[in-house]
């Protein structure tokens, strides 16, 4: 465990460390590093702690605001993905016998080699959990919207309006049902862990599960709520595009949509980075829908999570006090 002193920051600030709950553990990425932390069916834990190289260090322009959202963004995804692939491989599914590799599989650690194939598998994970997102929260409630068209003449600013209506609704079903899932509740009571664990942090107490225990589990910088603004903002855009293009072509609309994507996640990103940086009434407010859906997607976590969230927190603090100051 990392020295007392850096267990806490003297002047209380927010920090721009931030985490990810996984199976059984957490991810935490730091100015750094990151660091993954997974309590082994043993019961003892798992560190994996890696050198970070930040885009905007690779490619100064991918850094610039309104252009570095996107690309944030999947980045976020990617390491994402890869740290909940890494903590579910110390819980193999129960069965008599290891599962033979397919022969795509196979193929592939032939052609590209075991690291590149597993590179090949984090990618299309990736793409596909953005599809599935896409999918589910812009262009089914495109499609619905369309079909009831079909039925009843709708004008078009009640089929934008109940177009916004029906992403919240599917959004807002979405995370209640996963978090009625008992493998999925563990996850967010590791989310939970997370969250208190900064919050330890920023308010400048050492980081003990004590002090970690009695932290709120909500927080303002929290994906639920940087998902829950792209929603609200893919609202807004489209119903102030189709007020100005009357699109009645359920598939023109559903095209619009998607080419509107890349600017939606950019506003989101520059966004969230406004609001979490301030605190004051404006601030409260914008982020009060998104602390709310939190209530279905961070639950109290146990002492032993929170020692994976400080564990996995210390292990990405850089050594010079306040480097990571948000």
């Amino acid at each position: 465990m990392a020295n007392e002193n850096k267990q806490s920051c003297a002047t209380p600030y927010k920090t721009m460390i931030g985490g990810q709950a996984l199976i059984e553990g957490i991810m935490m990425l730091g100015p750094e590093k990151k660091a993954v932390v997974v309590r082994k069916p043993d019961g003892e834990l798992e560190e994996q702690v890696e050198a970070r190289v930040l885009i905007k260090d690779k490619h100064p322009l991918l850094g610039v605001p309104f252009i570095r959202g996107v690309f944030n963004f999947c980045s976020s995804l990617a390491n994402g993905v890869k740290a909940l692939m890494y903590s579910a491989s110390f819980f193999p599914e129960d069965e008599e016998e290891p599962e033979e590799p397919s022969r795509f599989e196979l193929w592939l650690d032939r052609r590209l080699g075991s690291e590149k194939a597993a590179s090949f598998f984090v990618t299309a994970a990736v793409v596909l959990g953005v599809v599935f997102a896409v999918v589910l929260f812009i262009l089914l409630p495109t499609a619905l919207t369309g079909l009831i068209g079909l039925f009843v003449p709708l004008p078009m600013w009640l089929r934008n309006l109940l177009e916004g209506v029906v992403k919240v609704v599917i959004f807002m079903g979405y995370l209640m049902l996963c978090s009625r899932m008992k493998d999925i509740h563990r996850v967010f009571q590791y989310h939970g862990a997370e969250h208190k664990t900064i919050f330890c942090y920023e308010h400048g107490l050492p980081l003990t599960v004590e002090n970690v225990r009695a932290q709120p589990r909500h927080h303002p910088r929290c994906g639920t709520s940087f998902l829950f603004v792209v929603i609200v903002v893919s609202i807004l855009l489209s119903s102030v595009l189709f007020s100005f293009i009357e699109v009645t072509n359920t598939f023109a609309r559903m095209g619009l949509h998607l080419l509107l994507l890349p600017l939606i996640v950019s506003i989101t990103y520059e966004f969230n980075r406004l609001v979490g940086r301030y605190d004051n009434w404006f601030t409260r407010i914008m982020t009060a829908p998104g602390l709310w859906l939190q209530n279905w997607t961070t639950f109290e976590p146990d002492d032993s999570m929170i020692e994976v969230g400080i564990r996995a927190f210390t292990l990405v603090l850089p050594e010079e006090q306040g480097k990571d100051q948000w």
